[in-house]
C-alpha cells in the first residue's frame, strides 16, 4: 500500500561571539570567567584544557596562570585537566591526538554541559574541536586561537577537522563554538613566519569582497612585515568580521553548495601542504596559491597585468615567498591534482574563485590544465625574477 511521505521541516539558530581581551588568565580579568558563567550561572561548569606545546613552550606560566584563574573563580569554573599536545598539522595526520582528547573527555567526564578549551593555532583548534564535536554528539568549544591565521580566519568559522588517507581536513564537522576569544599577549611570541603567514588569508578575503580592504594592506604592508601592532590589530579584526559576515549572511554556513570564495587559492594551497610534508604553513601555502590563480586569472584574461603585479608586489613586501615548489614535470603533475582533489571535497561540480578586479570575485567551473602549467612556469620564471 502507498502511504504519503512525512515530511517536517525546521531551523535551528546558531549564535557564538568573538571577544577580544589581553592577557586573558590574569585573575583581574574577568572575561572568561563571564564567558563561560553567561551559559549556565546556576552551577559549576567543567573546563578541560587543550594547549598547543609551541604555546606552552612561549608561554610556560600559562597552565598555572589557568589553574590559579579557575581556582579564583570556582564558584562557576571546575578546572579538570590541562593536555599539552605537538601543534601544526602533526596533530591533524595524528590520529593518536584525537583520541588522546576523547580519552581526557570521558576520563574527567566531560559532558555537553562542559567545556573544551582549545588555545594553540589553527590545527590544534580544529583537531580539538573535530574531538568536542564527536563525543556526546558535541561538547561546548570555546577557541583561544594563539596565531594571526587562527585569530583572523580559521578560529573565527564552523568548521572542525582532522587529516586523513592524505587529504586536508578529509574528516570534519560543521560545529559552531560556544565562543572565541581573541588575546594578543599570544602575537608577541610568534615566529616570523608564522606573524606573516596569516596576513594571507587578510589578502585573500580582501581581493574576493572589499578593494578599501586591500587598499589599507597595501599602505600598510611595511608595518605589517616589522610587526607593528597596530595596524595588525585592525586587519585581524576586520578580517574575522569579514569572514563571520560572510558565514552568517552568505547563504550557506555549512557549504551544501559548491561554490566556497573564502577558499580563493585553497586548491592549490591544500596540495602543496600535503607535498611539503606540511612543513609549508597554511598561510603560506594560501599565499603561494593566490598568486598561482591571479596569474592564472591573467593568462585568461580576467584581470589586467597591472592588477596582477599590484597584487603580487603588496605580497612580497609583506614578506611572502611566492614561488610554488616544484622543480619537475611530475610534481607539476601532482599539484594540478589539488584540483580534482578539491573538487571531491566540495562535490558537485567544480567551482573555483578567482577575481575579475580587486574586491570583485569570479567563479569559473573548468580549470585548462596547459593554462595552469604555464601559470606555474611564468609565476616562478617571469613574476618572480
Amino acid at each position: 500500500m502507498s502511504q504519503t511521505p512525512i515530511k517536517q521541516n525546521f531551523s535551528v539558530t546558531f549564535t557564538y561571539q568573538l571577544y577580544f581581551t589581553e592577557h586573558l588568565f590574569n585573575i583581574e580579568n574577568p572575561l572568561f570567567k563571564t564567558v563561560v558563567e553567561g551559559y549556565k550561572t546556576h552551577t559549576r561548569l567543567k573546563v578541560l584544557f587543550v594547549i598547543d606545546h609551541g604555546v606552552e613552550r612561549a608561554h610556560p606560566e600559562l597552565r598555572n596562570s589557568i589553574v590559579n584563574y579557575c581556582k579564583s573563580h570556582s564558584e562557576c569554573l571546575e578546572y579538570t585537566a590541562s593536555l599539552v599536545i605537538p601543534g601544526g598539522e602533526v596533530c591533524k595526520n595524528d590520529p593518536e591526538a584525537v583520541q588522546t582528547v576523547l580519552r581526557a573527555i570521558n576520563e574527567e567526564h566531560i559532558d555537553r554541559h562542559s567545556f573544551v578549551v582549545a588555545i594553540g593555532g589553527g590545527a590544534i583548534i580544529d583537531m580539538a574541536g573535530y574531538a568536542a564535536a564527536i563525543a556526546h554528539r558535541g561538547v561546548k568549544l570555546i577557541r583561544i586561537p594563539t596565531t594571526v591565521l587562527s585569530q583572523n580566519d580559521s578560529a573565527v568559522g564552523v568548521k572542525n577537522s582532522v587529516n586523513s588517507f592524505e587529504k586536508k581536513n578529509f574528516l570534519g564537522t560543521f560545529a559552531p563554538p560556544y565562543a572565541i576569544i581573541n588575546d594578543t599577549v599570544f602575537l608577541h611570541t610568534l615566529e616570523q613566519r608564522d606573524w606573516i603567514a596569516g596576513i594571507a588569508e587578510a589578502i585573500k578575503v580582501a581581493l574576493i569582497k572589499d578593494r578599501a580592504f586591500f587598499e589599507y594592506l597595501e599602505g600598510n604592508a611595511e608595518g605589517l612585515k616589522n610587526r607593528e601592532m597596530i595596524p595588525m590589530e585592525y586587519v585581524i579584526y576586520k578580517c574575522a568580521e569579514m569572514h563571520m559576515h560572510h558565514i552568517a549572511q552568505g547563504g550557506d554556513p555549512f557549504e551544501n553548495g559548491s561554490s566556497r570564495p573564502l577558499d580563493f587559492g585553497h586548491w592549490a594551497a591544500h596540495k602543496m601542504e600535503q607535498m611539503s610534508n606540511y612543513e609549508l604553513r597554511h598561510g603560506e601555502a594560501v599565499a603561494k596559491g593566490i598568486a598561482l590563480d591571479m596569474v592564472y586569472a591573467h593568462l585568461t584574461g580576467l584581470v589586467s597585468e597591472t592588477v596582477l603585479n599590484r597584487i603580487l608586489n603588496v605580497m612580497k613586501a609583506i614578506g611572502f615567498d611566492l614561488r610554488i615548489p616544484v622543480s619537475t614535470d611530475q610534481e607539476m603533475d601532482t599539484l594540478l591534482l589539488g584540483i580534482q582533489e578539491f573538487q571531491e571535497h566540495l562535490g558537485g561540480e567544480l567551482c573555483i574563485t578567482l577575481i575579475s578586479e580587486i574586491g570583485v570575485k569570479h567563479d569559473v567551473n573548468s580549470i585548462s590544465y596547459d593554462t595552469m602549467k604555464r601559470a606555474i612556469t611564468e609565476l616562478n620564471h617571469t613574476y618572480l625574477n
